[in-house]
C-alpha cells in the first residue's frame, strides 16, 4: 500500500527524532561496563537504522540447527502420523540441505526424497508473484497496472473499482473481494473463466482498506499478466521462471503433477491413520494454489529470491520489480493485543518480523483434501527453509520451519511449535455444518411426498440445481460437476446432505431447507454449504 507524504518532506526535527529512536537500542548498550564483555556488536556507523539488528548469529549456530533437522523430521512424523515430508535449506546462495522422510503414499513403501513432487497449495502464490515480477522487469506490466488494461472483461461489480483495481491490489488481497471469493464455485465444478465472471455478484468490502484472502482475485491478476505476455499462465510460469531456474520438477498444470513417477499422493485422515485422497484438482486457481514442486526445485527458487532476483551470474528479475512483492503492502491481521507485532502481506508473500527484529518472508499452503507446505526466509541471514508434506494441514511444515529458525537464530526453540500450531490448523479441515455432531430428532415433523420437492431450482451465482426423486430417495445436484448428494430427511421441510469438497471436508453436514408458499408447495431452497455469503437461495423454476 503506497503512503503519500507532504511534498516538502518531513520536518527536520521529526526526521532527526525518528533516527534517534531507531538508534536508541544501540545507544543503550555500552561497549564496556564494569568489566563485562558486550554480548551484542554495535552497528557500523554507515549502517542504516532500518537494517540494524543487534542480535548476532554465529555460523556454528545455523550449522547446528541444520544438523538437527533429521531428528526433527523423524519426531514430527512420529507425533503427527503423516506419511511423508521433505525439507530443503538454503544459505549463502547454496542448497545446504535437501532430504526426504517417510513414504510417498500409505499404499506403498516408495520413500520420499528431495526430488519427490508435492502439491504446494497456497505457496503457489509466492512463486506466482515472482512470475509477475519477471514481467514487470521485462516492462510488459507494472504492479500498478489496472487489471482491465489487460483483461477488459474483469468486473468487480462496481464500475469505478473495476476500472481502478490493479494487479498489485489483487496480489495484496486488498481489492474488497470477500474472503476466499469464488472458492465455493470451484467446489461445484466451475472453471476459472466462469468463476471470474461471477465475482461481480459477491458482496464487497472496502477497496484498498479491507484485507481478505482471495484465491480467484489473485488468479484474475495473474490472468491479466499472462494476457499481456500473450500466453497462458502455466506456460508463462514455465518459460519465465521454472525453466530459467532449472526447476525441472515444477509445473502449474495438475496433469503434470499426476503424471510424475516420483509423486507424493495426498492424504486425509481415516479411522486408523491416513488414506490416499488425490481428489484435489486446483487448475481453476492455478496461479494461487495449483503449483507442484520438489524441495530441490524450491531451493533454487529461494536462492533466487534471497539473491534479489539473480540466479548465478544471470539476473532473472530486477530488484525494482521484486522488492515490492517482498515489502508490506497490506495489513493482514490486526493486533491481538497492544504489544503484538502487526501482520503484513506483500504481493503474494507474508512479510513479518522475527523477535530479533529481522524480517522474515514466508507463506504456507494447505489443502483439506490432503497437502500442506510452508517456506520461510530471513534475508538478513541469507537463510531459507521449505517443508512439503503429503497430508492435510496439521501444522507439521510450519512447526518444522519455526523450530529450525529459532534454533538457527536463537540457539533454542522458543516453544513446542507443533503443539502451538495444531489449534490453528485443526479448523482448516474440520467438518462443516451447524448440524455436524447433532443427534437426529426423536420425533421430527413429517416431510411432504418426495415429488413435492423434486424439480429444477435456479440461482444467479451458483446456476441451476436439481432435486431428483430416485429409488433411494431425493438427490441434490448443483453446478457443472452435478455430484449427486443424497438427501436425508431432518425435520419438516428440511433435509441434510453430506458434501465432500476442499471447503467441506469429510464428515460435513449441510442443511437443505425448503420454503413454501401459501399453498404449501416448495418454492425455494436454501443450501447451507453454499450460503457463506448469503447467496445460497435457489428459486424453483418448474
Amino acid at each position: 500500500m503506497t503512503m503519500r507524504s507532504d511534498a516538502r518532506g518531513p520536518r527536520p526535527f521529526l526526521r532527526a527524532a525518528a533516527v534517534l529512536l531507531a538508534l536508541l537500542p544501540a545507544l543503550a548498550l555500552p561497549a564496556q561496563a564494569e568489566g563485562l564483555t558486550p554480548q551484542f556488536a554495535l552497528p557500523e556507523p554507515a549502517t542504516a537504522p532500518p537494517l540494524t539488528v543487534l542480535f548476532p548469529v554465529p555460523q556454528a549456530r545455523i550449522d547446528a540447527a541444520i544438523d538437527g533437522l533429521d531428528d526433527l523430521a523423524a519426531e514430527t512424523l512420529e507425533r503427527t502420523g503423516i506419511p511423508g515430508l521433505a525439507i530443503a535449506v538454503v544459505q549463502g546462495g547454496e542448497t545446504v540441505y535437501a532430504r526426504g522422510f517417510g513414504t510417498r503414499s500409505v499404499d506403498g513403501d516408495a520413500p520420499v526424497d528431495a526430488d519427490t513432487v508435492f502439491m504446494l497449495a497456497s505457496v503457489s502464490k509466492s512463486l506466482g508473484a515472482t512470475v509477475v515480477a519477471t514481467q514487470v522487469s521485462a516492462g510488459r506490466v507494472s504492479w500498478d497496472d489496472p487489471v482491465r488494461r489487460h483483461l477488459p472483461s474483469f468486473d468487480m461489480g462496481d464500475d469505478w473499482v473495476s476500472d481502478h483495481v490493479t494487479i498489485g491490489d489483487l496480489y495484496a488481497h486488498r481489492s474488497g473481494l470477500p474472503d476466499h471469493a469464488g472458492d465455493d464455485l470451484e467446489d461445484i465444478g466451475y472453471d476459472r473463466r466462469a468463476v471470474m465472471e461471477r465475482l461481480s455478484q459477491l458482496p464487497k468490502g472496502r477497496f484498498r482498506l479491507d484485507y481478505a484472502y482471495t484465491n480467484f482475485g489473485m488468479t484474475a491478476a495473474a490472468e491479466a499478466v499472462a494476457t499481456a505476455a500473450g500466453t497462458d499462465w502455466a506456460s508463462l510460469s514455465e518459460a519465465a521462471l521454472y525453466e530459467p531456474l532449472g526447476m525441472t520438477s515444477t509445473s502449474s498444470r495438475h496433469a503434470d503433477y499426476m503424471a510424475r513417477s516420483n509423486r507424493a499422493a495426498s492424504h486425509v485422515p481415516e479411522r486408523d491413520g491416513f488414506a490416499v485422497s488425490d481428489r484435489r484438482q486446483p487448475d481453476a486457481q492455478s496461479p494461487a494454489g495449483g503449483v507442484s514442486s520438489s524441495v530441490r526445485d524450491m531451493a533454487l527458487w529461494m536462492r533466487m529470491v534471497l539473491a534479489g532476483g539473480t540466479a548465478g551470474p544471470e539476473r532473472l528479475v530486477s530488484e525494482e520489480a521484486l522488492l515490492p512483492a517482498l515489502s508490506p503492502q497490506a495489513i493482514s491481521g490486526s493486533s491481538m493485543q497492544l504489544g503484538a507485532r502487526t501482520s503484513t502481506y506483500g504481493y503474494g508473500f507474508n512479510v513479518g518480523t522475527r523477535p530479533s527484529g529481522r524480517v522474515v518472508l514466508s507463506h504456507s499452503g494447505a489443502f483439506a483434501l490432503g497437502a500442506s507446505a510452508s517456506f520461510s526466509m530471513i534475508p538478513d541471514l541469507d537463510l531459507g527453509i521449505v517443508v512439503l508434506s503429503n497430508a492435510l494441514p496439521v501444522g507439521a511444515p510450519e512447526a518444522i520451519s519455526a523450530t529450525f529458525l529459532d534454533r538457527a537464530e536463537l540457539g533454542v526453540a522458543e516453544r513446542d511449535w507443533l503443539a502451538a500450531y495444531r489449534p490453528f490448523m485443526t479448523p482448516l479441515s474440520a467438518p462443516f455444518g451447524e448440524l455436524h455432531g447433532a443427534t437426529p430428532l426423536a420425533d421430527p415433523a413429517p416431510a411432504q411426498p418426495a415429488a413435492a420437492y423434486a424439480g429444477r431450482y435456479e440461482n444467479t451465482y451458483f446456476g441451476p440445481a436439481t432435486v431428483s426423486e430416485t429409488e433411494d430417495g431425493l438427490v441434490l445436484s448443483v453446478g457443472p460437476r452435478a455430484e449427486a448428494l443424497r438427501m436425508t430427511h431432518w425435520d419438516g421441510d428440511s433435509f441434510v446432505v453430506h458434501p465432500m469438497t476442499e471447503n467441506q471436508p469429510a464428515g460435513s453436514v449441510s442443511r437443505v431447507s425448503f420454503g413454501t408458499g401459501a399453498s404449501g408447495v416448495p418454492l425455494e431452497m436454501r443450501v447451507e454449504h453454499l450460503d457463506g455469503e448469503g447467496l445460497g437461495l435457489f428459486r424453483r423454476q418448474e
